[in-house]
């Protein structure tokens, strides 16, 4: 799944610029990804599009019966506590790298969840620190927004290729 993932992340520019997701299915076919990667990429992307579609609308309705909406902001002194399933799933790495990002500003708190659910639906015993670079970038996408050159470069950068000076 992460290489159709990969493949949709280089050829599409942003999540708005990817076709709707049947004709994606077509197009991935013909480029020769195999059906199951496809399907599971296809859902993948379907529960990323609803995730970014609900973070754009304005505020978040508490009350369905109610006419305002309200919104929700996280107290800049709150602490995300994770589950025991998130634990394991993202490992100490993910988890570490998670809180580097949230630290340096870059990955705001709508968008950490958006994160962690996508990781959360992925069937591997933990999730690699590739793959949960990957989840990051294609959360970026699907919202239309490019990270800034550095924190690119820190989301796409294979460091066991990289010689030290």
């Amino acid at each position: 799944m992460f290489n159709v993932l990969v493949y949709v992340y280089e050829n599409y520019w942003h999540g708005a610029a990817c076709p709707e997701l049947s004709r994606l299915e077509r197009k991935l076919n013909a480029v020769g990804f195999e059906s199951d990667e496809i399907r599971d990429a296809i859902q993948w992307l379907d529960g990323l599009n609803l995730a970014a579609q609900g973070t754009q609308r304005q505020g978040n309705p508490l009350n369905q019966d109610s006419d305002k909406a309200l919104t929700i902001q996280q107290s800049p002194i709150s602490l995300r506590v994770y589950s025991l399933a998130e634990q394991d799933q993202l490992g100490t790495i993910g988890l570490g790298f998670i809180s580097f990002l949230e630290s340096a500003g870059v990955l705001p708190p709508e968008m950490r969840e958006i994160v962690i659910d996508r990781a959360m639906i992925i069937e591997e015993n933990m999730i690699s620190l590739e793959n949960l670079k990957l989840i990051i970038l294609m959360v970026y996408w699907s919202l239309g927004e490019e990270p800034d050159a550095l924190i690119l470069d820190e989301l796409s950068d294979d460091k066991s290729t990289r010689t030290a000076h």
